[in-house]
């Protein structure tokens, strides 16, 4: 299960990093004030200094020190999930702990080439915006509600 899951990570890795370099070139030089998609949906431009949903995010040039321990904490996280991965035998949790690894992946990538992670995707309702994300955050969310599913609804055989 751990190629299994290493696979899905570098999957994850590539189409994340792939789609912010398409974003990043679609803003240059341009405001980042967004382009409306649907009436519910908005491609904008953010970068995110801080950890999740933006907080403590320190604003441009503040943002140094959050990158570095930002990253050396999602490094132990990732270096834990990979040595569970090697004692999986679910596929389906593999994919998950993979979803969640090549997440983490992509927003350090980030954060050592920007200094921050690029968020791109926008979904709101009127005035109310959810916090701005990227598909490595979403890979995260999948990969934590994959993991939730086959452990509270998968039923497993005793051994």
């Amino acid at each position: 299960m751990l190629v299994l899951g290493l696979a899905t990570a570098l999957v994850v890795v590539i189409l994340d990093q792939l789609s912010k370099a398409a974003i990043l070139a679609h803003f240059a030089g341009r405001a980042f004030d967004g382009d409306a998609i649907t009436p519910f949906f908005s491609l904008v431009l953010t970068l995110n200094r801080g950890m999740s949903f933006g907080l403590f995010n320190a604003g441009p040039g503040g943002g140094g020190i959050n990158a570095v321990v930002f990253s050396l904490a999602a490094a132990v996280i990732v270096a834990g999930l990979v040595y569970w991965l090697n004692r999986i035998t679910s596929p389906l949790l593999a994919v998950a702990v993979g979803l969640i690894i090549g997440g983490a992946v992509g927003n350090v990538v980030d954060r050592i080439r920007h200094g921050a992670v690029v968020d791109f995707l926008d979904v709101h309702l009127g005035s109310y915006h959810w916090p701005a994300f990227n598909l490595a955050d979403s890979a995260i969310c999948l990969g934590v509600a994959a993991m939730l599913f086959d452990s509270l609804l998968l039923r497993r055989e005793a051994h």
